[in-house]
C-alpha cells in the first residue's frame, strides 16, 4: 500500500493510517451533529451540547445560532462573551477568547491554513488569543498565529493577518491601523443575548 505522495508504507503505517482515518470520520460525525444542535432556537440547549463536546464557555457567554467548528477540543470562550450567529471557530490549534468580547455575525477565527510552499501542501498551525472587551465586526476574517489585544477593534470585513495592538481600530485587507478607542478604562458588561438567536 502507498501514500498519497507514492511512499510505500510499512504494515504499522497502514494501521496507523487507518486508526487515523477513523478518529477522522467519528471527528467530522461529531462535527455534524454539532452543525444540527447549531439550529437549536435555545442557547441552554447549545451551550449543553458544545459542553459536552468539550468547548470551554464562561459564565454568561454564548455562542449564537449557525457556529461551524472544525474541532472544538481547543476552544477556550471567557465570560460575558457573544459569539454571533454563522461565526467559524477552527479549533485545530488553540483559540482563546477572552472575558466581554463581542464577536459580530459571520465571523471567522481560523488556526490552520496549508503551506503554499510545501512539496505536500501541509498544513501548518497557530494559536489565536483574542483577549479582553475586544469587539470583531461582521464578517471579519482572523488567520492563524494572531492576537488581538485587550479592547482593540476588527471593522467589519476586515482580514487580519497579524496581531493588533491594545485599543486599536483595525480594517482593510489586511487589516492596518486606522484609529485608536477613545475610552480606555473599558468595564462594561455585555448582558444577556438575545432569547432565539
Amino acid at each position: 500500500m502507498r501514500d498519497r505522495t507514492g511512499k510505500e508504507l510499512t504494515n504499522s503505517e497502514v494501521v496507523k493510517k487507518a486508526a487515523n482515518r477513523g478518529y477522522n470520520i467519528l471527528l467530522e460525525l461529531e462535527l455534524y451533529l454539532l452543525h444540527l444542535v447549531g439550529y437549536v432556537p435555545s442557547h441552554v440547549i447549545r451551550r449543553v451540547f458544545y459542553t459536552i463536546a468539550g468547548i470551554k464557555i464562561g459564565r454568561g457567554s454564548t455562542i449564537h445560532m449557525g457556529a461551524k467548528f472544525y474541532d472544538v477540543h481547543n476552544i477556550t470562550i471567557g465570560t460575558d462573551t457573544i459569539i454571533g450567529e454563522g461565526v467559524t471557530l477552527d479549533g485545530r490549534s488553540k483559540i482563546k477568547i477572552g472575558d466581554h468580547v463581542d464577536v459580530a455575525t459571520d465571523v471567522m477565527i481560523y488556526n490552520s491554513e496549508h503551506d503554499i510552499n510545501s512539496e505536500n501542501f501541509d498544513p501548518i498551525f497557530g494559536d489565536v488569543i483574542i483577549e479582553d472587551y475586544v469587539f470583531i465586526g461582521p464578517r471579519a476574517i482572523i488567520l492563524p498565529g494572531v492576537r488581538v489585544k485587550k479592547g482593540a477593534v476588527v471593522g467589519a470585513g476586515a482580514v487580519v493577518t497579524r496581531d493588533v495592538e491594545e485599543n486599536s481600530v483595525v480594517g482593510g485587507v489586511p487589516a492596518k491601523e486606522i484609529g485608536k478607542r477613545k475610552q480606555e478604562a473599558l468595564h462594561y458588561k455585555l448582558g444577556r443575548s438575545r432569547w432565539f438567536r
